[in-house]
């Protein structure tokens, strides 16, 4: 391994950022994910040159980001948000995608490569990142929890759609009949999923839950894999697998209910604990500071796309939001829904690696979305709580 030394700086940056978020909660609430991606950014080559990037700590963020996505998944409760919110969901996810492709269009003067990639990234939301922030301060059980996961859901599987679509580097019509393969072959395991499970099943759940065979965290993990080797075999991204292992697992394991928070606990130990910490330390690590700061062009375009976030995927969400959440609640789903970073991080990856956009616009796009990640949420957050008046309950947990 090559930098070994790195990765116990990036623990140990992982394990120094809850302290940070503790002592500074106390006067400012800032998302865990800052800490972790500022503090890649301190020990990376852009500021004291500790840290650097390798093959295997790639390997390893990557994993990180399926986790994140196979979480995002997981919460995802289908029976809870079908129906109205769903459809309303998915219609302001769409109406964003051809906003946000109209508007890249124009900036682009016509480039249709460049605008594939920026109108995409403009739509995402970051579902897996307010996720730990929407269950730390207890919004995840209630009307707004859900609604929430309903729009982030659609606004994390509708860009992965996408990016199979239009930045796989194939034809439209071969990448809609995979995804229409992958999808048939999905909703077959999603029937297998749904049969009940027998009792030899739950019964080695609960008798390996506390032992060294851990088979029901065993059998998660072959899930995730299954469904990531799945979407690459079909040359999708590996975040589709990811997202469809979650929803799988919650099926699944919805059959031992005696057991199944212990082994999602567990799973998240591994994801939250490691892996998810991990990734954003090396975005952190990764983040490309001097073309951010080299040129006025850069900075300038980190407040433009920081609006474009708000106008390509926050109005959509605030337009078809429903009816019954009040305007506060509104707009706090607006504000959750235009936060963004991981796709955008994955989106940009792609759009550099094909040449598609140059540096200094990646930079911005991720410069922007972090800064999504820092206030959008906190805003959202000042809205719940006015919504719920002087006696909502303050949650500290962050």
């Amino acid at each position: 391994m090559e930098h070994p030394e790195t990765l116990i700086l990036i623990m140990a940056a992982a394990v120094l950022a809850p302290l940070l978020a503790y002592r500074l909660g106390r006067r400012v609430r800032v998302p865990l994910v800052i800490f972790e991606i500022g503090l890649g950014v301190l020990i990376g080559p852009a500021v004291l040159g500790w840290a650097h990037s390798s093959r295997v700590l790639d390997t390893l963020a990557d994993l990180g980001l399926a986790m994140l996505i196979f979480l995002a998944g997981y919460e995802l409760g289908l029976d809870e948000v079908r129906g109205g919110t769903m459809r309303r969901s998915a219609g302001a996810w769409l109406l964003a995608l051809g906003l946000g492709l109209g508007i890249a269009l124009l900036l682009t003067g016509a480039d249709i490569d460049k605008s594939f990639v920026l109108g995409t990234a403009l739509t995402s939301t970051a579902l897996g990142t307010i996720l730990p922030i929407l269950r730390d301060v207890g919004e995840l059980d209630g009307r707004f929890g859900r609604v929430v996961l309903a729009f982030g859901a659609v606004g994390e599987f509708g860009p992965i759609i996408a990016i199979a679509l239009l930045l796989s580097g194939r034809q439209p019509v071969e990448s809609a009949a995979l995804l229409v393969v992958f999808a048939v072959i999905t909703a077959v395991a999603v029937l297998w999923a749904m049969r009940p499970r027998r009792p030899w099943f739950a019964d080695l759940v609960a008798r390996t839950l506390h032992t060294s065979g851990q088979f029901a965290v065993r059998f998660v993990m072959l899930l995730l894999f299954s469904m990531l080797a799945l979407s690459a075999a079909f040359g999708l991204d590996a975040l589709l697998g990811a997202f469809a292992a979650g929803l799988l697992t919650r099926l699944v394991l919805a059959a031992v209910p005696g057991s199944s928070e212990e082994v999602l606990g567990k799973v998240e130990a591994m994801g939250f604990g490691f892996l998810v910490p991990l990734f954003f330390v090396v975005t952190g690590i990764e983040f490309d500071l001097d073309a951010l700061l080299s040129g006025g062009r850069a900075l300038l375009l980190v407040p433009t796309f920081l609006l474009l976030f708000l106008v390509v995927r926050g109005l959509p969400v605030l337009w078809a939001a429903p009816r019954d959440l009040t305007v506060p609640e509104r707009g706090a789903l607006m504000l959750h829904a235009s936060t963004c970073l991981p796709l955008v991080v994955a989106i940009t990856t792609i759009g550099l690696d094909d040449d598609r956009i140059g540096t200094d616009e990646a930079a911005a796009l991720v410069g922007a979305a972090m800064v999504s990640v820092l206030v959008f949420p906190l805003l959202a957050l000042r809205l719940r709580r006015r919504a719920e008046g002087p006696g909502g309950a303050e949650n500290e947990a962050w």
